[in-house]
């Protein structure tokens, strides 16, 4: 999910706050269900949520474990980078192995979170892709041992 997707902020009334909050508690809520708790009908809940996705505030998706669907290896890999990171980010962003792309302050200038099915598939990730971007100075991998929490549900404000 990107935060630059160009699209217009939708200001977010209490309403949506609750809709919000029930799909992060179970995202497959019906929206019967949502609306009993926010006081809305069905329809009205379906075109809420359906402005919600559009305008880039959220999105539905299956959480999944990747050892469970054959992915070995989670990685967060660190990279400084020289140059406009902007581009270096959305480059990145492009790769199939990488699910989540940010841009820091630190040490590193960019985090980003890979996927891999082998050891070797991870080195070839860095080597052939990551480090040969424009821009890339250095790389520093960070291997997933056990995954201890992973939460989306931190509310809205």
């Amino acid at each position: 999910m990107s935060r630059n997707s160009g699209r217009a902020a939708l200001p977010l009334d209490d309403v949506s706050k609750a809709i919000i909050e029930q799909l992060q508690q179970d995202g497959r809520r019906s929206y019967a269900a949502i609306g009993k708790v926010v006081g809305l009908s069905e329809a009205a809940v379906r075109q809420r949520v359906q402005r919600l996705i559009e305008s880039g505030v959220m999105q539905v998706v299956a959480v999944t474990d990747p050892l469970e669907l054959g992915f070995a290896r989670q990685a967060m890999v660190g990279i400084r980078v020289s140059g406009p990171l902007e581009p270096v980010a959305d480059r990145l962003a492009e790769l199939d192995e990488v699910d989540y792309v940010v841009i820091t302050a630190g040490s590193f200038d960019l985090l980003v979170e890979v996927v891999c099915e082998t050891d070797e598939h991870l080195l070839e990730l860095i080597s052939g892709s990551i480090r040969t971007v424009e821009g890339v100075v250095a790389t520093e991998t960070f291997m997933y041992l056990s995954l201890r929490k992973q939460t989306y549900s931190w509310g809205v404000r």
